[in-house]
């Protein structure tokens, strides 16, 4: 017989895959979105199946990980503790979804589980200070690898790819025959499809390396429990990550495709390469990645760089010119050589970028991993102290 507790716990793992699909889903195919490659019903089917093979391969691994590693103590995990860490981890995902913001699950559920370990005195802190620093350090290397991406090559890059998105969809449903199947937009070229592949299958890859990471964060305090088995508690995590992927995550793909910004094509394939690129070297070494916190900064470093391309580095140090940083350099079909042109050739930001959108998300992105962790350390330290 289940015990009955431990079915609540499965309902808290499963609330908390739903919140991971809808925090994942908008950084993976936000920019596909955005730029009108793939439609959302789309990008929520290929991240519930790209998800799944990820938690279903190398996601064991960080499952164990997580569930071992952080916190060092014996019977720290216990089934009453497993359901409160997930409680904070869903509930405060939940906070940042319902805001139509991504925030970093990885960053909420390692701060629930911190909080735990600080409660009880178990925290790893060498482990802990390890994945802080990269948390620090990665948007840090997103922002300046696509700065000078967006400075010195994008121009290059738009030339060569030569992608320009027209109107209508990239693909359509032919529905003459008895099976639906996919065929070319009425107006999609050879380039747009060749661009419209390359920013999909990033966006897949992206989601393969969410199931990688993100699968530890809603079951690994229940997997961490004798007699719970992973492979039963993988498939019922993916399965919740693809229903928040069909529903909450509506608002985060609105969130990072279209009110951030309006991407091109082109800067949507930078951004996700780039993106792409250090959330696997991150989870190749083991550290729960925060792609999402990564890509906003990605977003944000390309338009700095294209803007910034009117004004050399000697006349930025000098002071002959200063440079106009407008995440609305995404949007010129043209940008002037470096050093030349005029600050006023660059688009503002009210044409493509939203600051008040933006405010909002790096709000967002802060407070709810401190609402997780803030609430399991006063939680955590109240009922040991006087109840436990």
């Amino acid at each position: 017989m289940v015990e009955p507790l431990l079915l609540v716990g499965v309902a808290v793992a499963a609330f908390v895959g739903y919140n991971i699909g809808g925090a994942t889903t908008g950084p993976a195919f936000g920019p596909a979105v955005g730029a009108d490659v793939i439609s959302k019903a789309g990008a929520a089917a290929l991240m519930s199946v790209f998800f799944f093979v990820g938690a279903g391969t190398l996601g064991q691994r960080v499952v164990t990980t997580l569930g071992e590693d952080l916190v060092t103590g014996a019977n720290v995990f216990t089934l009453e503790t497993s359901i409160i860490v997930l409680f904070f981890i869903g509930g405060a995902l939940f906070v940042g979804n319902f805001a139509g913001v991504p925030a970093s699950t990885s960053m909420t559920a390692v701060g629930a589980i911190a909080g735990l370990g600080i409660a009880t005195n178990t925290l790893d802190w060498a482990v802990m200070g390890e994945i802080a620093i990269w948390w620090l350090v990665a948007p840090i290397i997103g922002f300046w690898v696509s700065g000078v991406v967006g400075r010195y090559f994008y121009s290059a890059i738009d030339r060569w790819v030569a992608i320009e998105s027209t109107e209508g969809a990239l693909f359509e449903l032919d529905r003459s025959g008895l099976i639906p199947r996919p065929v070319l937009g009425p107006n999609t070229t050879r380039r747009e499809l060749t661009g419209g592949v390359v920013v999909i299958s990033i966006g897949c890859l992206m989601a393969f390396s969410s199931g990688t990471s993100n699968i530890a964060n809603a079951i690994a305090p229940l997997v961490a429990l004798d007699g719970v088995e992973m492979t039963p508690m993988i498939l019922l995590g993916s399965a919740a990550v693809a229903v928040g992927a069909f529903t909450i995550a509506r608002r985060t793909l609105d969130t990072l495709g279209n009110d951030i910004t309006d991407l091109p094509l082109t800067a949507a394939i930078v951004v996700a390469v780039v993106s792409s690129g250090i959330v696997i070297s991150l989870s190749a070494v083991g550290i729960p990645a925060s792609f999402v916190i990564i890509a906003t900064m990605s977003i944000v470093g390309l338009g700095w760089g294209r803007a910034t391309r009117t004004v050399t580095v000697r006349q930025g140090i000098s002071g002959e010119k200063e440079p106009t940083v407008s995440v609305g350099a995404l949007a010129a079909d043209e940008m002037p050589e470096i050093g030349e042109g005029d600050a006023s050739d660059v688009p503002s930001a009210s044409d493509l970028f939203n600051p008040g959108t933006s405010a909002r998300v790096v709000l967002m992105q802060n407070v709810v991993p401190i609402l997780s962790t803030v609430g399991a350390l006063v939680t955590f330290a109240v009922l040991f102290r006087f109840v436990w």
